[in-house]
């Protein structure tokens, strides 16, 4: 009989480690989440660029046209 309780208590702590995991796996994907939202679009070297068209270059001024 007493085996019996020892396999229910292995099985209750399976289950509770197998929810632990599930639970921080859910909150890595979360972080995760929340992390590509707050750097989508804000590559290191165009932060402080305004998107659209922008002016020549003055040191392209010269070149030959390309047609």
């Amino acid at each position: 009989m007493a085996k019996q309780a020892r396999e229910t208590f292995q099985k209750r702590a399976k289950e509770r480690a197998r929810q632990q995991k599930q639970h921080d796996k859910a909150q890595r994907r979360l972080a995760a989440k929340a992390r590509r939202a707050d750097s989508a679009g804000d590559e290191p070297e165009v932060v402080g660029i305004p998107p659209g068209p922008h002016a020549v270059p003055t040191q392209w001024d010269d070149a030959p046209p390309t047609d």
